[in-house]
C-alpha cells in the first residue's frame, strides 16, 4: 500500500514508510554515493540505511546499541576503514 506509514519500527521496515524520522548523512560519506544516513526515531531509537537506496530497508537500533556502536567504531574496534 503506498504512503503507509508505520507506527512501531523494526528491523527491515522500507526506510520510505519512516515518514517522521529526519535523516541525516555522515560526515565521512564519499563522493561516490555510498553514505549510511541515521534518523533519530521517537521512541529514541536509530534508523540506518543505505542513501544509495533511501527507499529500501532500514536498520533499526535501540539507544544503547547505537551508543555502544558509535563507542566502537571511535574506539577502532572494527578495524581500520583507511
Amino acid at each position: 500500500m503506498k504512503g503507509l506509514t508505520v507506527n512501531t519500527a523494526y528491523n527491515g521496515v522500507q526506510a520510505s514508510k519512516l515518514r517522521m524520522a529526519s535523516w541525516h548523512k555522515s560526515s565521512h560519506s564519499n563522493p561516490s554515493g555510498n553514505c549510511v544516513e541515521a534518523a533519530q526515531l521517537a521512541a529514541g531509537e536509530v534508523a540506518v540505511r543505505n542513501s544509495r537506496y533511501p527507499d529500501g530497508p532500514a536498520l533499526i537500533f535501540t539507544r544503547a546499541e547505537w551508543d555502544a556502536f558509535l563507542l566502537g567504531a571511535r574506539d577502532g574496534e572494527f578495524g581500520n576503514t583507511e
